[in-house]
């Protein structure tokens, strides 16, 4: 929907803006044998890969599809469907994979198209043929005299025309390749947009009224949850502290033991009470355990 196209175009800039910002601060060629490729392409694939990552962590389908797979009653399910499951995970993992590499290819793209990562990178390998050098130099020299061509003033004068036809050469390679990964992508998105709409069960209109439901469906369940948690959540508080939060005419309060409150202080995770439901927190449990008893003081609205 508008929403996708919208959200992975403010990814894309946002992920520009940082790679600028980015190669602008940090980026510096050792200008070293050996060492070239390990830091350019760490400066290509490393923040490629930690966008990958928070791409997934970021997208609320992950978590759906990976929490509580291991509970018992999703088990039983996944057994009787199996393959019907796969096919759903196989789609869902599909989608969340398309959206978390928006920004990685982005961020390679740009990089590419920039050259800086690439030309340090790949400069020890390059072929180029200079003239002002010893012709019985060894490889090995060769590759250092190339490795120092990303940084200017590491380079001897004579070999400045040289040094000036291989950053060409390399920002040459480096600025096609992005622009063939620009390629790529984009075709592979086109199609896959046909392949998905061509097998597609609904037609163009029907499919637009159940991504609008869907999107509706969502929003309102989000604010149905925060409701029905507050009010649930009252009710235990309410029978703690003896009163509901924000009454204007608080008639009593009920002061808690101190049993009371170590039994609702410390750490728990859920805790299971029968097959279909869960206490939530401390509170929670005390509150359904405990009869409503205790000690309360009442207030005077004119002390």
């Amino acid at each position: 929907g508008k929403e996708v196209v919208v959200a992975n175009a403010v990814i894309a800039i946002l992920t520009i803006g940082g790679q600028q910002l980015f190669s602008f601060f940090t980026f510096s060629c050792p200008c070293h044998v050996g060492q070239n490729l390990t830091y350019g392409l760490a400066f290509l694939g490393v923040p490629a890969l930690i966008l990958l990552v928070v791409g997934y962590a970021l997208n609320n389908q992950t978590w759906r599809l990976v929490t509580g797979k291991r509970s018992p009653l999703q088990e039983e399910e996944a057994t009787r469907n199996r393959l019907l499951q796969c096919k759903l995970i196989c789609f869902v993992l599909c989608s969340i994979t398309g959206r978390a590499l928006v920004a990685p290819i982005t961020w390679l793209a740009v990089t590419l198209i920039n050259g800086s990562y690439y030309v340090c990178a790949m400069s020890e390998y390059v072929s180029v043929h200079y003239d002002g050098a010893n012709p019985n130099i060894t490889a090995s020299e060769r590759r250092r005299m190339l490795a120092a061509f990303p940084c200017s003033q590491l380079v001897p004068p004579e070999l400045t025309r040289a040094r000036d036809e291989a950053i060409l050469l390399l920002r040459y390679q480096s600025q096609v390749a992005g622009w063939l990964l620009i390629a790529v992508v984009v075709i592979t998105v086109f199609l896959s947009y046909c392949l998905a709409s061509c097998f597609s069960p609904l037609s163009f209109l029907h499919f637009r009224y159940w991504s609008s439901y869907v999107h509706n469906e969502q929003e309102l369940f989000d604010e149905a949850t925060d409701q029905h948690s507050r009010l649930y959540a009252m009710q235990h508080v309410k029978k703690f502290f003896g009163f509901v939060p924000g009454s204007e005419n608080v008639k009593e309060i009920r002061i808690p033991s101190l049993r009371e409150w170590q039994a609702i202080s410390g750490l728990a995770f859920l805790k299971r009470v029968d097959k279909e439901h869960y206490d939530y927190s401390l509170l929670h449990d005390w509150a359904l355990k405990e009869p409503v008893n205790g000690k309360y003081l009442k207030t005077d609205e004119d002390p």
